[in-house]
Formats: C-alpha cells, structure tokens, sequence
C-alpha cells in the first residue's frame, strides 16, 4: 500500500462526485439494469471518469466495479490487491433527488479493506481513512479534518442506523433484542459516514450488499476506530468468488455494557 499515491483517489473521487452533481442538477435518463435495478447517466459518467482514472495512476492494480464486467474468480482469486468501486451508490437515492447518495473507491489487499474514500457531492465532503490512517472529513477546499466514533453511553438510548430505500423485514427483531434504541435513516454508504463521524453507534445489515457498497464504507469505520465483522463475529472479506456480501455488524466500539446481546454473540 506504501508504493502507492493514495491522495490521487481523494482527488479522482471528488472529480467524480462533481460530475455526478452536474447531471443531478441538469436533469438525467433513468434506465433499468437486468437485475431491475436503475441505473442513470450519472453512473456511467462517473464510472467513465473514475475507470479512466485508475487506468492512469494505477496502471496495474485491477478494478472490481458495479458498473463494470468483473473478471472471473479464476483470474481474480489471484489479486493480491484491487480497487472496488461504486460510481454511485445510492442511485434510488438519486433518483428521488434526497441528496443521499456518494461515490466510493476502496483499496483491498488481500481481501482486507487497507483505505477508502467516500465522496457525497450534494454537500461536497470527504470523507477517507483505513486501518492505520485516521479517518478524516474535508467540506469542498477546507482542511481535512480529524473524525472518529464515538461508544454509546450506558443507559442512553442506541443510536442505530438503517436504509433509507431497502426495508429489511428482519431488522425488527433483531432491534428487539437489544437495550433502548433509536433508528437513524441514511441512504448509500452515508450510513458508514455517520457511523464514523460519532453521530451513531451502529449498523446492522441483514439483507444483501455487494462488495462494492461497503469496501470503502468499511475501511473508513476502521481508520475512525470502530469495528466491522461478519454478523458471527469473523471478518468481513472481499474479492469472494461470489461478490455479494451476507449479513455484517459495523460498529463504533468492541465491548460496552450497553450492548449485552452483542457481548453474549462474541462480537
């Protein structure tokens, strides 16, 4: 990760996120995917800009893309490091024009997540870190500043964070199981923001994401000193054969009293 010129990404995400403003604010086609999921000019222009990009700065590093063909596992099982990208997340998002959408570009190595960055171009901040590099959150030209989790306090209610636009019909119960909380919605991978500016304390995801919609969410929560697994504890990976993710916990802290659902799980 040291040979490489990880500010470049900062600056390419944000080249993105402007772009992807323009159409947002200029008006945009809308089209349907085969998965029946939209898909807007917004998407390929930021994917045009953010592929083009890496090809440059990176020459030799591959990409695993939402909007992209993705190379078979055959061929990437044997990537020591990649990029995964999303060049929007959150297109339903953006589509109702709520604001909440971003762009994400992630650096794996070896199936861990080493650094992200994730750009939300309504209000033109970002946000970057992994694990051994501070996160951080810069608002258009300002300064890059420090942000970090922040642990619930025992006996205040948890603040839980959930999808805007895909309901999950077994987050209830989960919920239920454990102490006082307090649902926050928040589209796209502005949930792992939240998390990682202390303005939260947890995110469970129970329905599916790919690899794509956490990679850089995922990495960021580490550099702000919170916690990302498997829902049974084990680590959370990427570049699998199959790029969908299965359930996963993000957190801003390892053992607390609040939680004893969570402690009893080993989590």
């Amino acid at each position: 990760m040291r040979d490489l010129d990880l500010s470049a990404l900062q600056g390419l995400a944000r080249l993105a996120g402007h772009a992807v403003l323009e159409i947002y604010h200029a008006g945009f086609a809308v089209e349907e995917k085969s998965d029946h999921t939209p898909l807007t000019t917004a998407d390929t222009r930021s994917n045009a800009i953010i592929l083009a990009g890496l090809a440059q700065i990176f020459p030799d590093v591959p990409v695993l893309c939402e909007e992209s063909a993705n190379a078979p596992y055959a061929e990437r099982q044997r990537y020591t490091r990649c990029f995964v990208v999303d060049p929007l997340d959150g297109t339903k998002e953006f589509i109702r024009k709520n604001g909440e959408f971003c762009v994400n570009i992630a650096l794996v190595e070896h199936g861990a997540p080493v650094y992200g960055v994730i750009h939300a171009p309504v209000t033109d901040t970002l946000y970057a870190g992994g694990p051994g590099i501070p996160a951080t959150r810069r608002v258009a030209d300002g300064p890059a500043e420090p942000i970090r989790v922040a642990p619930p306090t025992p006996g205040q209610p948890l603040l839980v964070l959930a999808s805007s636009s895909h309901p999950d019909p077994h987050l209830a119960a989960y919920l239920a199981g454990l102490p006082e909380t307090r649902l926050l919605r928040r589209g796209s991978a502005l949930k792992f923001c939240a998390l990682a500016e202390g303005a939260c304390h947890l995110y469970p995801r129970l329905g599916p994401t790919w690899e794509w919609d956490t990679a850089a969410g995922h990495a960021l929560v580490l550099g702000a000193g919170g916690v990302m697994t498997a829902f049974d504890g084990t680590p959370f990976v990427y570049n699998k054969p199959e790029l969908l993710n299965g359930p996963f916990l993000a957190r801003s802290f390892t053992n607390c009293d609040c939680c004893p659902k969570l402690l009893h799980s080993g989590l």
